[in-house]
């Protein structure tokens, strides 16, 4: 089956298999969350991307071999409503950006800054924070040597522009400049970009309206 990245709530899950890393999508929740099971294909270790909602449903995708880590993009309370079950059930060590683990009320293990590696078995990825959408919002990527970059973006990014940031031109101003400096201006085209919600995209995609989201403010 060739992956969409279309999922809905209660619907099956998606599978994006690369030669390194298996990413499965599923959405969770009355907000329609993404969460996202990455597992190395190596070592079969897990993470899991936003323990958003729907404790049962992400336990049954994680499966028996449960995983080693959970990742939270962010603070808002639609991203971490499973947390607590999930890392009770697994024993995952809990990773946040630096700036928001005091807003989610499951204890962070890890803090993460600006460049810092989270790994899955012999994957690594790549954190980089992004100011706007909150303070301490984190992306991942994960720059695949045999093929394109794939990117995590929480809900800093989405087709169709960045994340909500309540209109405040301070606050967007920040999240677009980190967006294009830390996303667009880095990484190809072709990265697929993974959302907090809602479909896939990919920066080429996204990159010809730029200058529309400057322009409209949001």
């Amino acid at each position: 089956m060739t992956y969409s990245g279309q999922v809905t709530v209660g619907g099956p899950a998606d599978v994006h298999e690369l030669k390194d890393l298996m990413i499965t999508k599923i959405a969770v929740g009355p907000m329609d969350n993404n969460a996202y099971l990455l597992r190395c294909r190596a070592t079969d270790e897990q993470l899991l991307i936003d323990a958003a909602n729907d404790a049962d449903t992400l336990l049954g995708m994680i499966g028996d071999d449960g995983i080693a880590s959970v990742v939270t993009t962010h603070q808002h309370g639609d991203h971490w409503q499973a947390l607590a079950q999930v890392v009770a059930a697994t024993g995952a060590r809990t990773f946040a950006g630096r700036d928001d683990a005091a807003g989610i009320p499951v204890p962070t293990d890890v803090l993460v800054d600006d460049g810092d590696t989270v790994r899955v078995g012999q994957v690594e990825l790549t954190a980089r924070h992004l100011v706007g959408h909150t303070p301490g919002s984190i992306a991942l990527v994960y720059d695949d040597p045999h093929g394109h970059p794939h990117v995590f973006t929480g809900d800093c990014l989405f087709p169709g522009g960045v994340g909500n940031t309540r209109k405040d031109p301070k606050a967007f101003a920040s999240l677009i400049h980190d967006v294009e400096t830390k996303i667009f201006a880095v990484l190809p085209d072709e990265t697929w970009v993974y959302p907090g919600h809602g479909n896939d995209t990919t920066l080429g995609a996204e990159r010809p309206h730029l200058p529309e989201w400057h322009a409209r403010g949001w």
